[in-house]
């Protein structure tokens, strides 16, 4: 079948959606939603959180820590003079300053392997904000298709009611004439009652989709939300099947070394496998070097004991200054350090798990998306030809009804078959789309950057 028979009839079946080009586009509902959600909030404060952990980490490799400190107190009883070193039984005042600074030569690589792991948590942060801003998209693109085949419904639906109300007119006329007796009167009144039915549950549903859409958006429920579906639902050229032609392997190739899931797995692994080895390295002794000053004052208030010297000359003749270099061994601590080594090897045949999980879940996925693209393809195809023929069928049945040369019940069926095939083939035309944008998801097209 001609392709381009398949973008008219779609172009012609959308038409009532074109007209509300003054509404929100789905870019634009996919940009509020991603603007207004409070779950990028929350991801963008722990984005931060592993921004200031790496920082935290890479200033305990290549910095040292250091302190200062300060103290004064006064002793009323029997206490050592600094000067005599005899006791005295006085009241004294002392005073004093001390600086210090240390750092860590050696403790195992734990300083180095955390710097790496704060590294590629950032990373997984970072990852994990455009997961979610990719899941966020793909559930504004599902329920904004789910507005637009409501709508679209309830106006296929309208055009129904409108051609069942005339026929009904046609119907009461011609009982008036004696053509048609009381009894195709009652049905065509009973079949109107039927499409307006349908007709309001077709409204219920397309107020529930766009409740839906709103709190996706994160858009005020009192206030009113206008949507343009042409992005989605109108095409220029052949209707082609995006992405049909591509081998599936290589697609999954690239969404293995793309997409945030396996990404992610794979960074949490390799956070366990350097988490491991420090725990292996924590047998091994540690290395410090320190450093520091300090100096001090003393007096004695109310009291001629002897005469003392003034603060500044105390405050640098009774400086001094120290250097060390520690060294510890690690002897016995109850088990603790081969209790965790055991819990980090755990931990990263677990994370390994969860990749080579992530991994052949993408690779489904990927397979899938692909067929059910294609398959959504067909069924459009098998769609617009049956509307079409459905469309075809309805105007000679009406026909035949207006001149009195078919039943009512014959003129139900027909309408109902059209009403069938209008909304099959927009529901084939809207899950093809989303298909679709599947497809060209995993291929590397953000869902922002596709619309």
């Amino acid at each position: 079948m001609n392709h381009k028979t398949i973008a008219v009839a779609v172009s012609c079946l959308m038409a009532a959606s074109a007209a509300s080009a003054q509404g929100l586009s789905l870019k634009e509902c996919m940009q509020y939603a991603l603007d207004n959600s409070a779950k990028l909030k929350v991801q963008a404060a722990d984005v931060d959180d592993a921004a200031i952990a790496r920082r935290d980490a890479v200033l305990s490799v290549f910095t040292p820590s250091i302190s200062a400190g300060t103290y004064a107190y006064s002793n009323f009883g029997r206490s050592v003079d600094p000067q005599t070193n005899t006791y005295v039984s006085t009241t004294s005042f002392n005073n004093g300053y001390s600086v210090s600074g240390s750092i860590v030569l050696f403790n195992g690589f734990e300083a180095v392997n955390n710097m790496k792991i704060a590294k590629t948590s950032l990373l997984m942060g970072m990852e994990g904000d455009r997961q979610l801003r990719e899941e966020i998209c793909l559930a504004t693109i599902e329920a904004f298709c789910n507005v637009v085949y409501y709508k679209s419904l309830a106006e296929i639906v309208q055009e129904q009611v409108t051609t069942v109300g005339d026929a009904l007119g046609l119907v009461r006329r011609q009982e008036e004439l004696g053509q048609k007796g009381y009894a195709d009167v009652v049905q065509i009144e009973a079949d109107l009652a039927d499409i307006e039915y349908q007709l309001i549950t077709a409204q219920n549903n397309y107020a529930s989709a766009l409740l839906t859409l709103k709190d996706i958006m994160f858009w005020d429920p009192e206030e009113p939300l206008e949507i343009d579906g042409s992005d989605i639902t109108e095409y220029e050229g052949v209707l082609v099947p995006e992405g049909s032609a591509e081998e599936v392997a290589s697609v999954a190739d690239y969404a293995v070394t793309y997409l945030p899931k396996t990404i992610i797995a794979k960074d949490k692994m390799l956070n366990a496998a350097l988490e491991l080895k420090t725990a292996k390295w924590m047998f091994t002794p540690y290395l410090s070097l320190g450093g520091g000053w300090s100096t001090s004052y003393y007096t004695y208030p109310g009291s001629d004991i002897h005469e003392t010297d003034p603060f500044r000359s105390q405050f640098v003749n009774n400086g001094g200054e120290y250097i060390q270099l520690t060294l510890s061994f690690p002897i016995y601590d109850r088990l603790t350090k081969y209790s965790n080594l055991s819990r980090k090897r755990n931990a990263y045949r677990k994370a390994s798990a969860e990749y080579d999980s992530a991994v052949r879940e993408v690779r489904a996925e990927v397979e899938r998306a692909v067929q059910d693209m294609e398959g959504s393809h067909s069924a459009l195809n098998q769609a617009d030809r049956r509307a079409l023929a459905q469309e075809a069928s309805w105007n000679m049945n009406r026909k035949k009804f207006e001149q009195g040369l078919l039943s009512p019940v014959d003129y139900r069926k027909a309408s109902d078959n059209l009403l069938s095939a209008k909304a099959e083939r927009l529901g084939a035309l809207l899950k093809w789309r989303l298909k679709s944008s599947v497809v060209r998801y995993y291929n590397g097209i953000s869902y922002l950057d596709q619309y």
